[in-house]
């Protein structure tokens, strides 16, 4: 497994330029944001702030407090993790590009950490929550959101009851005569449709921020907006091929949850736990954000807590397996997954902007950071990633308030974190 990541040259990752500011030294913590306690008793953040600090930690995890979500049961089927405590803290970290390391738990502190775990085999031997973050909280996940929402897919492909290759119209024809025509199942899955959308995050007036106007996560500031998801989804134009370059939408995932609920016609987050969280074993529900209509965002409104993240990371070392051998996910679509398609990996390498990832892949909502299969990630804004590492089995996840989107230098030293730990520990 390669350990190296090529730097940024012009400070891009996924389509927006990452923050500024440096990672401190070794021995040395940056300040941590908002401790997750608001001001007064009862304060909401309003609806143009709270993505913003001080309010981004609180928010992260409240969001069942100030906006509407649906409900993801666990049903009552917890599978306990066991124990086997190490000392995590000290392992050198090499700096992504920079000739310097710093201890495990010296790059937690200084990446915007609420919680973090390592687990082999199924078995913790580290965990930490900080300021109002505990085991029970379910905190924002974003776009970590993607990797579940591609698993529930799996399990209905692998019951024959969705097919991939099958154009999404048919089963969403309220996307007949948008950009939607001609797309497959499988281009939303590996991202790869020929949509128009914009992923800018800073920028207010690109289609990612247009989404969340749409289902009522930001204030209305373009009238033009349509009120609901779907009808947002329906606006959308194409300006390329489906099936062609990489090109990371989050529009994708849900137009794919309509999808589930088209092949179905039950309530996506209501398949999420029906196939996935009740059977892997979760110990808490979940719940996930919807519009005026009750449609859910499933591209990154889904809240969870940190181990139950664990468990799902889980079935990726057993072959789609929980941790009592129950089959959750079908092990042909763990492979699929693994191995991606014949041409993901040129996709990739061919990314409308800067993945710096080189060598690696996405597919089926699962970031491949390096040339090989071993380590596989589901990544979302402001911090928020499940790291898998078949090789040394090893699963860890972590929750975040960056103060920014995205930050090149706190992702790749988290994934070189997890990295180092999975040699130490594998």
């Amino acid at each position: 497994m390669s350990g190296d990541v090529t730097p940024p040259s012009t400070g891009t990752w996924n389509g927006t330029t990452p923050a500024t500011e440096a990672v401190p030294p070794a021995g040395q913590v940056a300040p941590a944001p908002s401790d997750g306690i608001r001001p007064m008793d009862g304060f909401v953040p309003p609806l143009e702030a709270w993505q913003q600090e001080p309010n981004l930690r609180w928010s992260m995890q409240h969001m069942a407090d100030f906006l509407p979500v649906h409900p993801i049961s666990s049903g009552g089927r917890t599978l306990p993790l066991p124990s086997v405590p190490a000392d995590l803290g000290h392992i050198e970290v090499a700096h992504p590009w920079e000739q310097r390391s710093a201890p495990f738990e010296d790059v937690m502190g200084s990446t915007f950490t609420d919680a973090w775990i390592v687990a082999r085999d199924g078995a913790v031997m580290g965990e930490q929550y900080v300021g109002t973050m505990s085991a029970e909280v379910l905190h924002l996940l974003m776009s970590v959101s993607k990797s579940l929402t591609t698993a529930v897919a799996g399990t209905l492909i692998g019951a024959g009851a969705l097919d991939p290759g099958a154009q999404v119209t048919g089963y969403v024809p309220a996307l007949a005569g948008s950009g939607y025509d001609g797309a497959r199942v499988r281009d939303l899955l590996d991202m790869r449709t020929g949509i128009r959308f914009s992923e800018a995050y800073l920028d207010e007036n690109a289609e990612v921020r247009l989404l969340e106007e749409a289902i009522g996560w930001a204030p209305r500031r373009h009238p033009a907006t349509p009120g609901t998801l779907r009808d947002f989804l329906a606006s959308l134009g194409a300006d390329g091929p489906h099936g062609g370059r990489f090109d990371y939408k989050s529009c994708e995932t849900d137009t794919l949850a309509f999808v589930l609920e088209g092949a179905t016609g039950i309530h996506p987050a209501d398949l999420m736990s029906e196939r996935l969280w009740g059977p892997m074993g979760a110990e808490f529900g979940a719940n996930v954000g919807v519009d005026a209509v009750g449609a859910g965002m499933f591209d990154g409104g889904v809240s969870a807590s940190l181990r139950d993240l664990l468990r799902f990371g889980t079935l990726f070392l057993r072959d789609g397996a929980a941790l009592d051998g129950r089959q959750v996910l079908p092990a042909s679509w763990i492979a699929e997954t693994l191995y991606g398609a014949p041409d993901s990996r040129a996709a990739f390498a061919n990314a409308a902007e800067p993945t710096l990832m080189p060598g690696g892949m996405y597919r089926n909502g699962f970031w491949f950071p390096y040339p090989g299969s071993d380590v596989l990630l589901a990544l979302g804004i402001h911090g928020q990633m499940i790291y898998v590492n078949r090789a040394a089995n090893v699963v860890a996840a972590k929750l975040s308030s960056w103060p920014t989107p995205q930050d090149a230098e706190r992702l790749l030293w988290t994934i070189r974190a997890f990295d180092a730990v999975a040699r130490a520990i594998g």
